[in-house]
């Protein structure tokens, strides 16, 4: 999909356009070939630069090509991934490309909420020719993003703990592995961004203005603090999962002494009536309470091994 976005100076409106035109915003998502080559003539630039920032691998980065006038960043941004068991959370790169100062290229795999926010015009003080400011208010709300999915994650690791008091399930014990990964994921990503973030900082890449710094600053910010969240979270569900996985454990010992000791206990009349069916002599065999007496002794070794098990709390 390519749309192309103008903030009008006479009236300072965003509106989709047309045409490439100097000072515009042009949003790529998951797009075809030939959308990317029609970008690519466009604005006169390399197609690997579009080509990289849609591979799902590609880390958070800052490049800045001299010669073409073109710098290239790519950050991670944080999503959630539907499936049938377990939502996933994960990241994808986004790409951000600025064109001799004429254009702002954002690229990405799929739909993004931080880039609908200014397609939806959410963002104060968004004008498409600001570019540096552009870029800051997308690292800004990324870094705001990351942390609503981090309260999301904190959120379900308490409703699968308090599912997981009353009923150990295998379902519940997968949600918390999914979302111990989904931490995994955003700490890696978050620390990769905040590398971006550091790099643009010094302002040998990107050009700063004293109004837009600040923004910049807030983005660090919040970075920091979503690193330090998702940190904490990874440690406490680390930390839950180990004593799952000694509760279950115990559990399972519990249940096989129990089962183990009723087996014991079985086995005491049967062994005794097993006696009785042989072909040799036996006492009380042909007398008419040879029956009942074969009960009775079965009842009391039954008791007594009972009793003997109860005091080595084999039947607790």
């Amino acid at each position: 999909m390519l749309k192309i976005y103008n903030t009008n100076l006479e009236n300072d409106k965003t509106e989709e356009i047309k045409e490439f035109k100097k000072g515009s915003w042009i949003n790529l998502v998951n797009p075809s070939d030939a959308e990317i080559k029609k970008v690519c003539e466009g604005v006169n630039i390399e197609e690997d630069y579009i080509k990289d920032a849609l591979d799902y691998e590609e880390k958070a980065r800052i490049d800045q090509d001299e010669d073409d006038n073109v710098t290239f960043i790519v950050i991670d941004t944080p999503t959630l991934e539907k499936s049938e068991e377990n939502d996933v959370y994960s990241t994808i790169p986004l790409g951000m490309i600025v064109v001799r100062d004429d254009f702002f290229i954002t690229v990405s795999l799929q739909k993004n909420k931080i880039i609908e926010n200014f397609e939806k015009k959410k963002v104060k003080n968004f004008q498409t020719y600001k570019k540096t400011r552009f870029i800051f208010q997308i690292l800004y709300l990324n870094s705001s993003y990351f942390l609503n999915y981090l309260k999301q994650i904190n959120k379900e690791t308490e409703i699968a703990e308090y599912i997981l008091k009353n009923s150990m399930k295998n379902k519940e014990l997968l949600k918390l592995l999914s979302l111990e990964k989904g931490l995994v994921y955003f700490t890696t990503s978050l620390k990769s961004n905040e590398a971006v973030m550091e790099k643009i900082m010094r302002g040998k890449i990107i050009k700063l203005y004293e109004d837009d710094e600040e923004i910049l600053e807030d983005a660090i910010t919040e970075n920091k603090q979503a690193i330090e969240m998702a940190q904490i979270y990874s440690n406490i569900l680390n930390g839950t999962m180990d004593a799952y996985a000694s509760i279950i454990s115990n559990n399972l010992n519990g249940v096989m002494k129990f089962l183990t000791s009723i087996t014991i206990v079985l086995a005491v009349p049967t062994m005794i009536s097993s006696f009785w069916g042989m072909n040799v002599g036996l006492p009380f065999q042909n007398s008419p309470f040879g029956f009942a007496v074969m009960i009775l002794i079965s009842v009391i070794l039954t008791l007594l091994v009972t009793y003997w098990l109860k005091r080595k709390d084999m039947l607790n």
